[in-house]
């Protein structure tokens, strides 16, 4: 619960001035359910653990978009819907509808400071730092047959970066403006667009120490970085004047940064970045989402980026399910003792089969589902990422490009915060579970962004036809082993936590 005296985005405030994260969240589900008749509406509505049983209904919601491709943006645009709906905008102690509050901006909005690179002549050729190592040329290509071996990525998203390399002039970026909303996280794609020459629209906290690295990494690089400066600022250019003054809240001035974008000239391609802990995950998410709607409806040209977290329900192909249960039926006769004994003692907590209702849509295709949700991270992170599954659902069936793949669990601050996490992270490959560098994670999915905007033949172009919407998501998937793991990830995560408190690095 909050008080309603804070401004910007917040969740609904009830008669007596209070906020509800759970009934919010579980309104917004039942809303979903109820776009295509379903009965689990009712089901959820008497649930009385819903902490502990969310992950049942989102798994039930993705099984019911697979039923047929209409049913995926049935739920997805009812989803938007009710979280619109829903949220309130406070400003100067008056509540105002999202709506209302992103058409009405304050005038005291934004001005651009620029910054161009040292040297713009040139892309950087792409590489990937890891493990020590930096992959290039065929050292690259053969680590990226071991991981699609090995089923840490999926086969699209391994070929989807074979073509960038064998397209370099992909890279230059010159002649694209993109906009990161949350420029500064830490497996986000900015370090390497400020190497291709990319115009870069950047949306982070007004923190000198965040806009230091920014300005740092603009100054050596090849691109042009795009600053939003207060109105109210002081005059001024140059480093010192963007680290000073730079800086924008999405939470509290979604409708300025929102007025500000669409002062900048062409189409833009919006990466939707950012993070904040617990319920203020979702509030960042609605207003991400406020921003990426009102910019596509003033410039149908819009473009949107989301990076799927792999802990998330996801429709996946047959084969996926087949491959899980295929490995889960292969353990060693021992092994099956031992985990035999294990889930016994744990009331069926431990090893439980990474198993999937198989799914006949309508379209004639057969699908399942996998869960990876990590309770640790709690339903706001789920309701957070499901909005962003529904908003690139949504756009693409709505003739704009749309690039979502799913990233790899990945070691940063804001993750390996969490102890328990920490340590299933370090523990992780005792299961065959990759867990990825920050520094490797943004090298791949930044490649993975150009191959969206250039590959005409990519699944983000809303001009090559899908057999169904979730196949978007399906597609160019880096889940680091998870989606092929023989157990459902948490019924797990305690016992590589256990090996992981005994290690000091990931590998």
């Amino acid at each position: 619960m909050t008080s309603v005296s804070d401004s910007g985005i917040q969740f609904p405030s009830t008669p007596d001035g209070r906020r509800s994260t759970t009934e919010t969240a579980r309104a917004v589900f039942e809303a979903a359910f109820e776009a295509t008749g379903a009965e689990a509406s009712r089901e959820l509505r008497a649930e009385r653990r819903w902490r502990e049983r969310y992950p049942h209904y989102v798994r039930q919601l993705v099984e019911r978009s697979l039923e047929s491709p209409e049913n995926a943006i049935t739920i997805a645009r009812a989803g938007l819907d009710a979280t619109r709906r829903a949220f309130q905008f406070w400003r100067d102690g008056q509540p105002f509808t999202i709506d209302g509050a992103m058409a009405s901006p304050s005038a005291e909005g934004f001005r651009t400071a620029t910054l161009e690179g040292r040297d713009r002549t040139a892309p950087a050729t792409w590489e990937v730092p890891y493990r020590g190592q930096t992959l290039s040329g065929d050292t690259l290509l053969r680590q990226l047959d071991q991981w699609e071996r090995a089923g840490v990525m999926e086969p699209s998203h391994a070929e989807a970066l074979r073509q960038v390399q064998r397209n370099p002039e992909w890279l230059d970026l010159s002649d694209r403006t993109l906009v990161l909303l949350g420029a500064a996280s830490e497996a986000g794609p900015y370090p390497w667009l400020m190497r291709w020459r990319a115009n870069v629209a950047a949306v982070d906290l007004r923190r000198p120490r965040v806009w230091q690295r920014l300005v740092e990494l603009a100054a050596t690089g090849n691109g042009r970085l795009l600053a939003p400066v207060a109105t109210t600022a002081p005059a001024g250019d140059g480093p010192e004047h963007v680290r000073a003054e730079a800086g924008a809240d999405l939470l509290t001035q979604a409708p300025e940064i929102a007025a500000w974008l669409k002062s900048l000239p062409g189409d833009l391609d919006i990466a939707s970045l950012a993070y904040l802990d617990g319920e203020r995950h979702v509030r960042v998410s609605v207003a991400m989402d406020a921003i990426v709607t009102t910019l596509g409806e003033a410039r149908p040209g819009t473009s949107l980026a989301y990076m799927a977290t792999p802990t998330d329900v996801f429709a996946v192909p047959e084969e996926v399910c087949r491959a899980a249960a295929e490995r889960y039926g292969k353990r060693a006769a021992l092994g099956r003792a031992a985990q035999a004994t294990l889930r016994g003692v744990s009331r069926g907590a431990l090893f439980q089969p990474n198993t999937s209702r198989i799914i006949e849509s309508s379209n004639g295709q057969r699908y399942g589902t996998v869960d990876c949700i990590i309770l640790q991270q709690g339903p706001n992170y789920a309701l957070a990422k499901r909005l962003q599954q529904w908003r690139a659902i949504a756009t693409r069936a709505a003739g704009q490009r749309v690039s979502i793949n799913v990233a790899p669990s990945t070691a940063t601050h804001s993750v390996v915060k969490n102890p328990l996490l920490a340590a299933g992270f370090r523990g992780a490959s005792s299961f065959g579970v990759e867990i990825f560098e920050p520094a490797t994670t943004n090298a791949l999915m930044a490649a993975l962004w150009v191959h969206d905007l250039r590959n005409p033949a990519a699944l983000s172009n809303p001009q090559v036809p899908l057999r169904h919407p979730l196949e978007l998501i399906m597609q160019g998937a880096n889940h680091g082993g998870m989606w092929r793991l023989p157990y459902l990830p948490r019924s797990v995560l305690p016992l590589a936590a256990l090996a992981g408190f005994t290690r000091r690095t990931m590998y």
